[in-house]
């Protein structure tokens, strides 16, 4: 039985827990064997009416997502959610369906993996969201309070708010995913050096493998896109061709 802090009455930490949502049993069977192969706690629900009531009574560590289900498909599961919820999510998307991608994170998505996808890939993505969410709740001790010149990132028009995960641009919000969040974060870190693609993904999953070169450039065009939502003109990420990327302030 797990105590009031997430451990075992023997000392053990429980497993995290991993709710999927997939209209699909095949896939929901093999996920869950594989995700408690790795140590983690499962819960499957079939179709999204049913998994939001039981998501927001009893919340898991982090969620998985199908996008095309019958009754409530994942999106409005997800902007449900977002009503009452952060937890962590990840979509599952039809491949190269990049309207369900732009919707998806509009819609307040960590993170996302089109089918058919990788169990192996899968379970790195979990592992990394988790840790991320685990070091934006832990709280830094007194003796290494940081400054808020540390906790905010200025840069011309951009704010980055590392504490409360929260970006504005012109003082207008701007919607980031944690990885969206942590790429932004090593450009914008120093302005006008370049950071290859490896050193940008480096930033966002420090210990996921199972990336190349076009996951980092899907991230940058969703970035743009969202900035350019609420400024046209917005030119601050430059892309310097088979070098990487840069942040320019202005």
């Amino acid at each position: 039985m797990a105590g009031e802090n997430g451990e075992m009455q023997n000392g053990e930490r429980a497993p995290h827990t991993v709710a999927l949502v997939d209209d699909d049993r095949n896939i929901l069977t093999s996920v869950s064997i594989a995700l408690q192969s790795e140590g983690f706690a499962t819960r499957v629900y079939s179709d999204g009416e049913t998994a939001l009531k039981a998501l927001l009574e009893n919340p898991p560590d982090l969620a998985v997502f199908d996008i095309k289900m019958p009754r409530m498909d994942g999106i409005e599961l997800l902007r449900q959610l977002r009503e009452h919820s952060s937890l962590p999510v990840i979509f599952l998307t039809s491949k190269d369906d990049e309207a369900d991608e732009a919707e998806g994170f509009a819609s307040g998505a960590d993170d996302y993996i089109a089918k058919p996808f990788s169990l192996q890939l899968l379970v790195a993505r979990i592992h990394a969201i988790l840790r991320r969410s685990a070091m934006r709740a832990t709280p830094p001790a007194p003796a290494d309070e940081p400054t808020t010149e540390d906790k905010v990132l200025v840069r011309g028009r951009l704010v980055m708010d590392r504490d409360r995960h929260h970006v504005t641009w012109g003082d207008r919000p701007v919607s980031l995913t944690v990885t969206e969040f942590l790429i932004l974060e090593a450009l914008a870190t120093r302005p006008g050096v370049i950071k290859s693609r490896n050193q940008l993904m480096d930033a966002a999953y420090p210990d996921d493998v199972f990336v190349d070169d076009r996951t980092v450039d899907s991230h940058i065009k969703r970035m743009r896109r969202k900035f350019r939502a609420v400024d046209n003109s917005f030119a601050a990420i430059d892309t310097l061709y088979g070098a990487g990327y840069s942040y320019v302030e202005s």
